[in-house]
């Protein structure tokens, strides 16, 4: 005998954010193609008809999907790293560390290829960007960098911050704390 273990009822707690969040899940770990209606409610739990308390249809989620990536995930997490760290050094490893801890990386790499053929995904893609880049280039003039010096850092660190790096030989940690000093100090 086969026990079918039915979706819990969860749908009275869930929120829109709650769907959001799941839907990056799915894109971290499979990219747009992962990102549909049923892997979704397997995600939340759910069945795929308490989905719609929420969003009109699947299109309109993803229209939503894409925006919460720039306009509220990245927006409140330079903020709360502006709101925690007063030194542009530190705030640039908390940054680090926080995209590390979060998987944001593989996130963005997902959002840039949905990019690809989304107009809704691009434009959140170059919000992101125009975010992190003008955090990071604020820290980088703040630590003594011109402006020109300051956006290529910045673009350079976000590159890293993009990379698939295999480097079986180093700590991964200690190696982006090692470039963020090269890339960070005034004097390199």
């Amino acid at each position: 005998m086969v026990t079918v273990i039915a979706p819990t009822p969860r749908d009275r707690d869930l929120t829109p954010r709650d769907w959001l969040e799941a839907g990056q899940s799915l894109l971290r770990r499979g990219g747009l193609r992962a990102l549909k209606l049923r892997p979704l409610a397997d995600e939340m739990r759910v069945s795929t008809g308490s989905f719609y308390h929420h969003f009109s249809d699947f299109d309109a989620y993803q229209g939503r999907l894409a925006t919460y990536f720039a306009d509220q995930q990245i927006t409140d997490m330079v903020a709360a790293i502006k709101r925690s760290e007063a030194d542009p050094l530190p705030r640039i490893r908390l940054l680090a560390q926080t995209v590390r801890r979060r998987g944001m990386s593989r996130l963005s790499i997902a959002m840039r290829a949905w990019a690809e053929s989304d107009p809704r995904a691009r434009a959140s893609v170059e919000r992101h960007d125009e975010i992190v880049l003008g955090f990071l280039t604020g820290c980088l003039e703040a630590n003594g960098f011109d402006r020109h010096q300051a956006m290529t850092r910045a673009y350079a660190l976000m590159s890293l911050g993009l990379s698939k790096i295999h480097a079986p030989e180093l700590d991964l940690d200690r190696l982006m704390d090692d470039l963020i000093n090269i890339l960070c100090d005034p004097a390199s």
